[in-house]
């Protein structure tokens, strides 16, 4: 059976909400992770309209400020402001209708990050929305997470005391050569509430320099058979970070220079590619 294929926004970055509903339908997509910094300000009721009227599903959302501690991404510094930021995005993004919507730690106080978690799920309790906790990864990660691995961030949900409210976030680029992760995906699945495809270029210049799955180094194909194996029926997500000076570095073969109804067809072949190398492993 054909998987669910869904395009997060940032992959197109240069391109308009609209443009990228009416491309990433084009390229045979089923389904959009909306970003918060698409949305314009007094424009959200038509763009919610332009989503319904696409036949998109709404799958995993990032708000505008998406970690509860500083990343190294503009944003404020103090960790209540952020959440209370987070929470903001909640509340707009919450008429889309989310399947899911993304979280990281950032870099801070374990105890600070574990009272913000408890803050937003309780907002997203309200708002019926549920959370999804994303590991990141642990290469050069410290000014992220404090959270790089299924494991940790099953606990710091433990910890907090969540886990009806807030799940995880699968992402290719972060967890691919962790070890035991085919175990940890068999033991987790109940609690994935999105999954990111990509790829790991090597050497990585930034961490806004992936690639397409099947272009890179992670065994994309393995992976994708462990959440199929395990039980996984949810959307994947294609998510391509590719500095094209927006994040500081103008990478030459930046995907965000690629036209998006290109980019998104190209994406969507290569995961495809990927599946059935997956099926007929």
């Amino acid at each position: 059976m054909t998987p669910r294929f869904s395009i997060s926004q940032i992959t197109t970055l240069p391109s308009s909400f609209e443009d990228d509903l009416r491309v990433y339908r084009d390229a045979g997509a089923e389904g959009i992770g909306i970003w918060e910094i698409k949305l314009e300000e007094g424009r959200e009721q038509e763009q919610l309209a332009a989503l319904r009227g696409s036949g998109l599903e709404s799958t995993s959302a990032v708000p505008a400020v998406p970690s509860i501690a500083p990343i190294p991404i503009p944003g404020p510094d103090d960790p209540a402001e952020r959440v209370e930021a987070y929470c903001a995005g909640l509340r707009r993004l919450q008429p889309f209708e989310p399947s899911a919507v993304v979280l990281l730690t950032g870099a801070g106080e374990r105890s600070q990050i574990v009272d913000g978690l408890r803050t937003i799920a309780a907002e997203a309790r309200q708002l019926g929305l549920r959370i999804a906790l994303e590991p990141y990864s642990r290469h050069d990660g410290e000014e992220w997470t404090i959270v790089s691995t299924i494991a940790d961030a099953v606990g710091l949900i433990e910890e907090a005391g969540v886990a009806d409210d807030v799940g995880l976030l699968f992402d290719v680029w972060h967890l691919w050569d962790c070890q035991g992760l085919e175990e940890q995906i068999e033991a987790e699945i109940g609690r994935i509430a999105g999954v990111h495809v990509n790829d790991v270029r090597r050497p990585t210049r930034s961490f806004a320099d992936r690639v397409l799955p099947g272009d890179g180094v992670a065994d994309v194909p393995r992976i994708l058979a462990a959440l199929d194996r395990a039980g996984w029926n949810g959307f994947y997500e294609l998510e391509i970070f590719s500095d094209n000076g927006a994040f500081g570095n103008a990478f030459p073969d930046s995907l965000w220079d690629v036209p998006a109804a290109e980019l998104a067809r190209r994406g969507r072949d290569a995961f495809l590619s990927c599946w059935k190398q997956a099926e007929s492993a």
